[in-house]
């Protein structure tokens, strides 16, 4: 199922012939419920080898236009992962140190070490997305900023950090219904930002960028997958499909035993004994 949403690596995408309301012929939620539970608690079991073994990273990156449900899917899917192995990023405007280094220093100093997983709401793409959009960078600067972009994940992967990135799908419609909701509702109008109206004038340049993000910045190694996201269970166990894809694929085994530990044991055993009477008495 996870090759799927994978993006042919070199191969043209067009956004367009990708119907966003898929569901993978599931009909409802509740037909996904036993799978989706049995995907949770595969995932809560993968965490532990991951984090005791130390030998791999994961850094899940996250894109899509806005409305998309970045947040909602981490928050869901990530729910059956320990806390203490999971580290949470998102990524707004550079903050004046961040813009004073080159555009990849504060997503570098925020890849998860070994034994951990992270997540980015956005990321280091936004560099050759927004920017473009905007115009403040030109074709031939983004060109080489996505060889860097290349260059940096094929470090990271090198370096035991599994890189996932994930593209959160959704259609025009289906973002304009979200924001008049986020107006309408009022417990909900903290999430509604003006400068939303203002980028979705821009939806077609956008689309056709992350076209280019796709083309230029997916290999057989490090492919992007597109993920359906107009129904929102079936975006969460898309991607909580991917994720225990991705956990499952790198064969993680807790460390061997120590067995000097079992010298320990006669002593342990004699405080025990020696609780037990305290106990009993």
């Amino acid at each position: 199922m996870n090759e799927a949403f994978i993006v042919p690596p070199g191969a043209p995408v067009k956004l367009s012939s990708i119907d966003p309301g898929n569901t993978g012929g599931y009909r409802s939620r509740e037909e996904t419920g036993k799978e989706h539970k049995r995907l949770l608690k595969k995932l809560e079991e993968l965490q532990e080898p991951l984090f005791a073994g130390k030998k791999h990273a994961v850094l899940f990156v996250f894109q899509g236009m806005d409305c998309s449900g970045k947040d909602g899917v981490i928050n869901h899917v990530f729910s059956a992962v320990n806390p203490q192995g999971l580290l949470t990023y998102s990524f707004k405007t550079p903050t004046a140190e961040e813009a004073t280094h080159d555009f990849l220093w504060r997503a570098h100093s925020r890849i998860p070490g070994k034994g951990y997983i992270a997540t980015f709401n956005r990321s280091y793409y936004e560099d050759v997305l927004i920017t473009r959009v905007h115009r403040t960078i030109s074709d031939q600067e983004a060109a080489r900023k996505f060889d860097q972009i290349n260059a940096f994940e094929q470090l990271l992967m090198d370096s035991g950090v599994k890189v996932v990135k994930i593209f959160l799908h959704i259609s025009k419609a289906f973002q304009l219904e979200k924001l008049i909701d986020r107006i309408e509702t009022p417990h909900k109008n903290w999430k509604f930002d003006a400068g939303d109206l203002t980028e979705r004038k821009s939806w077609d340049l956008y689309q056709s960028y992350y076209e280019d993000i796709f083309e230029r910045c997916s290999s057989p190694e490090l492919p992007w997958h597109i993920v359906p996201a107009d129904h929102r269970w079936y975006r969460d166990f898309a991607v909580l499909q991917i994720v225990v894809s991705t956990l499952e694929g790198l064969g993680l085994s807790f460390p061997e035993p120590k067995p000097e530990l079992k010298e320990l044991l006669p002593e342990l055993y004699r405080e025990r004994g020696v609780e037990k009477e305290k106990k009993e008495k």
